[in-house]
């Protein structure tokens, strides 16, 4: 970089911040930002400049210095060279001027304290008169996307037919709120957040012009501090210089950042992915008592975590220079052992633990239970291991039915009724529900029944014998709800061909004796008497498939295939049994059965 630009402060005697002394002063200066400087230097050699520039990025990449040099360039005048160029190597006769921001005919504003009509006003009637001393007026206006509805539109006459010798050049970090009017006028570019080896390298570069020595981690440290941003690694680099009062080393570096050892990071990581809770722990506590945050030390965690992940399918990542050689070693040798499922379902979790901890009143103790989550899912297999391993001990056992292919594996029947059994896995494992089909007696899984096809059945073809076949009757009828209101409410006491008696429960409909009596007119062609009896007559079905319920689900309890799963599951436990005999619009509307407590149940 030229220092010529450093003069001024050497002969005032005051010191000035890096991120001012080492600004750059032409377009071979910026770094990463190549495109954008092929794309300029195209259009200066043919003569294809525009009359606007919108500039887009993230807070230290160079947006106010690209727009000075740019307006260096437009105004380049030596004793040899008279036109805009790029080619900026030597001093102009309006370049100090400009890249100091004082030049009369280089109007800086900055759009977050000037946001009205008015301050647009001003530009619009300056720009008629042509400049004093350069070629060209330029207006560099920062935070465009500060102006308010009237500035834009104010702007936009000018903007779009501007007199020759004036350019305007703005810059913003909210793109999206600028008018696409404004921007259909403009030519954009987007600054890239810079990369973090290009930091590391520039920063040891100052670091030989200031002689001040740094070593190379403590340089990587400052350059993923900064996210991208020269400025923001430039500012902390001038405040570690000032902090170690010498040599800037690593753990002056991660003191001053609150940052912890990434060697430490990566063994808190590996305790995890072991499911070594109380290591992990103790680990956590140590960090923090040295000063590590504990959302800082879930964040590292997560960027390694991060690392492993993309190590696993771009090994060549492992040749980032911002990396340590304990990071390159160790996340590679992570890579290669973790499965993709692991390392996604820690992010996952890292992410809304992070989130957790900010938001807490204790942050160390929401840290730690984050860590025994995670920790706790590392021994937890995935669905289709744990498949796997009840095929395995389904096979193994003595009398146990062999594992069906698919989403349903069948488990031995111990009622020889078929049932369906829904494990719930805790959220370490992936919030899965696993179903097992037990089978029925004879050891086969019956087929789901085909759905029966609505028709008005003879009179003769319809022998009614139990509140069974009036249900069934209904269903055959599509008549849901009418079934599931006499499923809950009818007690048979008698039935005959013609004649039924039955007894209600206290919340049954009033007018249900009638919609039975005129129902079974309906579907069955003939008269029905249905009279009311105080008698208690029996359960209603409702009551039935409860009991059958319960039965099966200490069936299901029972069955080694079942306990396999919970076994493999820590935490899960059994919370529904589904039977097929029962109507699913009756489940639908009928109480859910409460999930059992039991300690057999919870592991």
């Amino acid at each position: 970089m030229n220092d010529a630009g450093h003069t001024a402060q050497e002969k005032a005697g005051a010191y000035r911040v890096l991120a001012r002394k080492y600004r750059p002063r032409d377009f071979s200066a910026l770094i990463g930002q190549e495109p954008m400087v092929r794309t300029l230097t195209n259009a200066f050699s043919s003569g294809r400049i525009a009359q606007a520039w919108m500039l887009t990025g993230v807070r230290g990449v160079g947006k106010t210095t690209t727009a000075r040099i740019l307006a260096r360039a437009l105004n380049y005048k030596t004793e040899t060279t008279d036109q805009p160029t790029i080619d900026l190597g030597t001093p102009g006769e309006h370049c100090e001027a400009i890249m100091e921001g004082r030049h009369v005919d280089v109007i800086e504003m900055d759009a977050a304290s000037h946001t009205g009509i008015d301050d647009i006003r001003d530009i619009i009637e300056q720009v008629r008169y042509a400049p004093v001393s350069a070629r060209y007026k330029v207006y560099i206006i920062d935070e465009v996307h500060m102006l308010s509805n009237q500035a834009f539109n104010g702007l936009l006459k000018t903007l779009e037919e501007p007199p020759p010798h004036v350019k305007f050049i703005f810059a913003t970090t909210e793109i999206r709120k600028v008018p696409i009017t404004i921007l259909s006028r403009c030519q954009r570019f987007d600054l890239r957040r810079i990369d973090a080896s290009l930091v590391k390298d520039d920063l040891a570069r100052i670091a030989g012009l200031e002689g001040v020595e740094a070593e190379d981690e403590a340089l990587a440290m400052i350059a993923r501090a900064a996210e991208g941003s020269m400025r923001d690694a430039q500012s902390i680099f001038d405040q570690a210089i000032a902090h170690s009062s010498g040599k800037v080393t690593a753990e002056t570096v991660r003191d001053m950042l609150g940052l912890v050892d990434r060697a430490r990071v990566i063994d808190l990581f590996e305790h995890l992915m072991k499911g070594d809770v109380a290591a992990a722990l103790a680990e956590f506590r140590a960090q923090y008592d040295t000063g590590a945050d504990p959302a800082t030390v879930l964040g590292d965690l997560a960027e390694f975590n991060h690392l492993v992940t993309r190590l696993r399918f771009v090994p060549e990542a492992a040749d980032d220079a911002s990396l340590s050689q304990e990071e390159r070693t160790r996340g590679q040798e992570f890579s290669k052992t973790l499965s993709v499922r692991v390392l996604s379902r820690t992010w996952q979790m890292l992410l809304k633990g992070m989130q957790e901890v900010q938001g807490a009143s204790r942050p160390v103790a929401a840290g730690e239970m984050v860590l025994i989550r995670i920790a706790h899912a590392a021994n937890l297999p995935t669905p289709d291991e744990a498949l796997k391993a009840v095929e395995n001990l389904s096979g193994d056992a003595p009398g146990a039915q062999p594992a069906l292919q698919g989403n349903a594996p069948a488990a031995a029947g111990n009622g020889g009724a078929q049932a369906v059994a829904s494990a719930q896995v805790p959220a370490g494992g992936g919030g899965q529900t696993m179903r097992l089909v037990q089978p029925s007696a004879n050891g086969q899984v019956a087929p789901s029944p085909a759905p029966q096809q609505t028709q008005e059945a003879a009179p003769d073809a319809v022998p009614l014998k139990s509140l069974a076949d009036i249900a069934a009757l209904a269903d055959a009828n599509r008549d849901m709800a009418f079934k599931v209101q006499f499923k809950r409410c009818v007690r048979l006491v008698h039935i005959e061909p013609g004649r039924l008696t039955v007894n209600l429960t206290e919340d049954a409909p009033k007018t249900l004796l009638g919609d039975l009596t005129a129902r079974l007119e309906k579907w069955t062609g003939r008269r029905w008497l249905v009279s009311f009896s105080r008698e208690e007559g029996s359960r209603t079905l409702a009551e039935d498939e409860n009991s059958r319920r319960e039965a099966v689900l200490a069936d299901a309890r029972a069955d080694p295939a079942v306990a396999a799963i919970l076994q493999q599951f820590p935490g899960a436990r059994i919370v529904d049994v589904r039977i097929p005999g029962a109507a699913d619009e009756a489940d639908a509307t009928a109480p859910a059965p409460a999930p059992e407590e039991d300690d057999d149940d919870d592991i």
